[in-house]
């Protein structure tokens, strides 16, 4: 390696020479921090950056402390060529992050001591620069292909999206407002808005723009900001929906345990989430999204399915081409709501009900694999559930048109099962069951519970079910309402799924209880408490001659493979303790 002065020297001296034999030497010499001032200096030469300034941004990426005469580069060098190398640098973050493995939970996607993100921050502070001072007649060929490469670089880190904000609001021609002065706020390099704006060259190649490319920039921005709110949340646990429940029931609110709000407000982290969620949605309303009348809401879920509004960024001929992101969109709202209730903030107030809108958009979700659709946005199924939980709250609940409330129920139910936070899933199950209760009509609510009994593959929404099953009969007997719940009709119309034949354990061998018993044992548990509810409490429904039937049918197997499995191997002390409290519980019932 060559002297330090001696580079300085040839970095000083070299740019007398033609433009290829300086880039020679540049490449040669410039590989450490030490020389990069007297490189800047040089670099004030407008014609020579704008000359060579393409050219150096690869290679200027990989030296530490390169920000300035990056910065250099992105206001002297020719814009319309700079931001091509500044989009090729970013393509090669998207691929560098499949060389990096993923350890770090707090920061999805990045590794500890990873420089992809300082460099994904300089880039977008070039990108800012550049498309300020490229004036084309069309820019938003420029600006459509940029924000692509920036969302396939980005990684819903807080900086990152700091950074992310930074740019969409240089990009916008507006100031990012200042962050108030807490742990939670999140700065990072914005040379655009913090820098000389008098130092960038003009456009050599200036052209008037078009009346037109105000609103095609700005529907630009609108859908690039609703594609970042959407991945940010979908890699964040914001538990919007649980965190309403706590403010929507206090009551229910399990003493001196924390609850989700508490952890919000008291972890850093935590705040931090809140506070970019917040930032991206402020970033949304400067861009003009600060309404959502009825036909917002409906583009949602009569849109086109799965949408990829990233793939019209290269291809687009007016502004009805441009989409907003779907999910994104869902998330918005979900804020608006939450922070409405949570916070007191003072937003939008959305102009839907739950039905037909909400269930629309539900199913529109969920589709045809909800367990898949779930799994890969556990955010976005969140951000549902917390807007039919504010709506239920607001009691928004129909138009004039009839509900399917069962094919509702279910979709809620879904997420009950695969979402995979529990709490997000106790949030669920908690709606489901407050909208199955509310329903007026007795023999709706019967027909949801049977179709859950007779149909549901899981035991966890089956046992839900018998829980809801039961308040229906007590506050039915509790009323002294006449209705589907009040005579022997119902356990006679439901005995076979909630007391099954269980014949067909007698003779089962140890590996065949174990596995039935992993599968069914939060059905059974539940069915086990219920029947002595109904047995001891509620003799009055229980149809003639039922009892004997459900003794040799469901009770007496049942009860000896509860049996069997306590002298199984292998079993944990819980499922122990499990199968002993419902040997117990059946033999209490008297009818073996």
């Amino acid at each position: 390696m060559s002297a330090l002065s001696d580079s300085i020297k040839a970095i000083q001296e070299g740019s007398k020479e033609d433009r290829f034999t300086y880039l020679t030497i540049l490449q040669y010499h410039v590989t450490s921090p030490e020389v990069l001032p007297t490189l800047n200096e040089v670099l004030q030469d407008p014609e020579l950056t704008q000359e060579i300034g393409w050219d150096l941004v690869q290679m200027l990426l990989n030296i530490e402390g390169s920000e300035t005469c990056l910065e250099t580069v992105a206001r002297l060098g020719n814009p319309r060529e700079v931001v091509i190398k500044v989009m090729e640098a970013l393509e090669g973050l998207a691929v560098a992050w499949n060389d990096e493995v993923i350890v770090d939970i707090d920061e999805p996607g990045v590794a500890p001591g990873s420089k992809i993100p300082g460099k994904f921050i300089t880039l977008l502070g070039m990108l800012a620069i550049l498309h300020r001072r490229i004036k084309t007649k069309y820019p938003s060929r420029f600006l459509g292909p940029s924000l692509v490469k920036v969302f396939e670089a980005y990684q819903p880190t807080p900086e990152m999206t700091a950074s992310v904000i930074n740019l969409v609001y240089s990009l916008s021609g507006r100031k990012r407002p200042p962050l108030p002065t807490r742990t939670s706020s999140i700065n990072v390099l914005n040379p655009d808005q913090d820098g000389d704006t008098s130092k960038n060259a003009p456009d050599p190649e200036a052209e008037q723009e078009d009346p037109k490319e105000e609103a095609m920039q700005r529907k630009l921005l609108q859908s690039f900001g609703t594609c970042i709110l959407q991945r940010y949340v979908n890699a964040h646990d914001m538990l919007w929906s649980p965190r309403l429940l706590e403010v929507y029931n206090p009551k229910k609110v399990v003493p001196n345990k924390k609850t989700t709000t508490e952890e919000f407000r008291e972890n850093e982290e935590l705040q931090k989430r809140d506070a970019v969620i917040g930032q991206l949605v402020a970033l949304l309303r400067d861009l003009g999204l600060d309404r959502c009348p009825g036909q917002f809401v409906k583009s949602i879920y009569e849109g086109p399915a799965n949408i990829d509004p990233l793939a019209a960024f290269d291809d687009f001929a007016s502004v009805d081409d441009i989409h907003l992101s779907p999910g994104g969109a869902v998330c918005l709202i979900a804020y608006w709501l939450f922070s409405t209730d949570v916070f007191g903030a003072d937003n939008p107030r959305p102009e839907l009900h739950i039905f037909p809108d909400h269930a629309s958009i539900l199913g529109r979700f969920l589709g045809r694999d909800a367990q898949t659709e779930i799994s890969a946005s556990p955010g976005i199924a969140d951000a549902l559930l917390a807007i039919g939980l504010g709506l239920e709250h607001r009691n928004l609940l129909k138009t004039t048109e009839e509900p399917n409330l069962m094919a509702y129920h279910h979709n809620l139910t879904l997420i009950s099962v695969f979402h995979p936070d529990i709490r997000v899933r106790n949030a669920a199950t908690s709606f489901a069951g407050s909208l199955l209760h509310s329903e007026p009509n007795d023999h709706t609510r019967l027909e949801i519970l049977e179709d859950l009994l007779e149909n549901c593959m899981f035991a966890s929404l089956k046992a839900c079910a018998i829980t809801w099953l039961k308040g229906e009969l007590i506050s039915a007997k509790q009323r002294n309402l006449s209705n589907q719940f009040s005579s022997p009709d119902v356990i006679e119309r439901l005995q076979y799924f909630l007391f099954p034949d269980m014949l067909s354990l007698n003779g089962s061998s140890t590996e065949a209880l174990l596995d039935f018993w992993a599968q069914n044992h939060h059905f059974l548990l539940q069915v086990a408490n219920f029947a002595y509810l109904l047995f001891t409490g509620f003799k009055e429904l229980v149809p003639a001659g039922m009892g004997a039937a459900v003794g040799q049918r469901f009770v007496e197997p049942l009860a000896a493979a509860a049996d069997n499995l306590q002298k199984a191997e292998g079993l944990d002390g819980g499922d122990q303790m499990q199968l002993s409290i419902l040997a117990d519980r059946l033999r209490s019932l008297g009818l073996q």
